[in-house]
């Protein structure tokens, strides 16, 4: 247990800075709202920016590595702390680590600021230094099943090495493969993590027994998506067959849906923090699937369909998953604000019209892509508004964290 002596030094420490989750998932969800607003502002000319790569790439780096990789990271520093009994990243290290991402944002979007190659440096030492950060209690302690988290990182720091080199040398590098490369990582990150906590979660929540893992079921959801997530990251030396990458992209969400049915969704309708989670899933798993049929069917916009996994996937289990963990580090039960659950309907609102509305009515995507960036800033906008509060200040039962 902890001392009074350490007791009395986190209280010196302000309550933002005291664990990983508080100053990245408020920063991150704070974020992604500014940069879906100067997305929508300069997707229609009303804003004249001219950050790194353009505001094409600018738009899809930032959601991947600005805002994906700012929760990545808050949630790690966090979970570490409960893997290995030590102390997480707390005070002036945690704050070291905040300001090193927000230096990020801020030399991506202006890059005049320092230069290009600077500002290059600067977005991509973030991650390595998180990997550090997270291994260093890891190894100390020799628990090497978490350890797993350190190369992934340094996958990560790999895809956005390779978004960044797209920017300099075009005709090796693809902004397009290294993106979507970056996409599949985060989603592999994610169905690792559901695997592990989603059916705790569940049986939890609902007061049910909790399903039986089927380890090999676990291995080849997860497999396939590592296998994409490889064979986009390793694009500028094998190349890229549609057929592979489709067939691939079908069979991952089958393994994904077969998944999902036995963690039964259906128990969670009446628990928002649940079905939140469970919609997600199932929003990685349909969007995997059709996925793998754009690249097999020319009628399918691969473009457009990518969203069912970035809004609905990723932008859904991150906004579940932080409404959930921020609740029990703060030292609250376990029910979200009311609010919260017209978040998470937003966000599933979001997915659908971005990503099936330029699909069914191409003459009309300018006005889906806005109505669907809208959902994303109240989705996203409700969360800041009702946990900044929570996140900035001390835990409610008088706990470190």
């Amino acid at each position: 247990m902890m001392q009074i002596t350490d007791l009395q030094k986190e209280q010196k420490i302000t309550p933002l800075l005291r664990l990983g989750f508080r100053p990245f998932f408020l920063s991150g969800a704070l974020f992604s709202v500014v940069a879906i607003i100067l997305w929508l502002l300069m997707y229609k000319g009303t804003v004249s920016l001219s950050p790194l790569g353009g505001g094409y790439w600018w738009h899809i780096h930032e959601m991947i590595f600005g805002f994906g990789c700012a929760i990545i990271a808050g949630f790690l520093l966090t979970a570490v702390q409960n893997w290995t009994g030590a102390r997480g990243a707390q005070g002036t290290t945690l704050l070291v680590l905040f300001i090193l991402w927000l230096a990020g944002r801020v030399v991506v979007l202006m890059p005049n600021l320092l230069g290009e190659t600077l500002s290059t440096i600067i977005d991509l030492s973030f991650l390595p230094v998180v990997a550090f950060v997270l291994g260093k209690p890891i190894v100390a302690i020799k628990q090497y099943r978490n350890l797993f988290f350190v190369p992934l990182l340094l996958l990560f720091t790999l895809a956005n090495a390779e978004m960044h080199l797209a920017t300099y040398f075009p005709e090796t590098f693809s902004i397009t493969f290294a993106s979507y490369a970056g996409v599949l990582l985060v989603v592999f990150l994610m169905s690792v993590m559901a695997g592990r906590v989603v059916p705790m979660f569940t049986a939890n929540g609902t007061k049910t027994p909790k399903t039986i893992p089927l380890p090999w079921l676990d291995k080849m959801t997860n497999g396939c998506l590592a296998v994409a997530m490889l064979y986009l990251l390793l694009q500028p030396v094998l190349g890229f067959s549609e057929t592979f990458f489709g067939v691939l992209m079908i069979i991952a969400g089958i393994f994904q849906t077969m998944r999902w049915i036995r963690w039964k969704p259906w128990i969670t309708l009446g628990v928002p923090l649940l079905w939140s989670i469970h919609g997600s899933i199932k929003f990685m798993a349909y969007g995997l699937i059709v996925l793998g049929c754009s690249y097999l069917i020319a009628e399918i916009p691969s473009n457009h369909v990518w969203h069912l996994l970035t809004v609905g996937g990723m932008g859904g289990l991150i906004l579940a998953m932080i409404s959930r963990v921020s609740l029990g580090h703060t030292g609250r039960p376990l029910v979200p604000p009311k609010a919260m659950t017209v978040a998470y309907i937003c966000i599933f609102l979001a997915a659908l019209i971005r990503a099936l509305g330029p699909w069914a009515l191409p003459e009309k995507a300018l006005l889906f892509i806005d109505i669907s960036g809208t959902f994303w800033l109240l989705a996203f906008g409700i969360f800041v508004v009702t946990y900044a509060p929570m996140l900035m200040s001390a835990r409610k039962d008088g706990r470190p964290g």
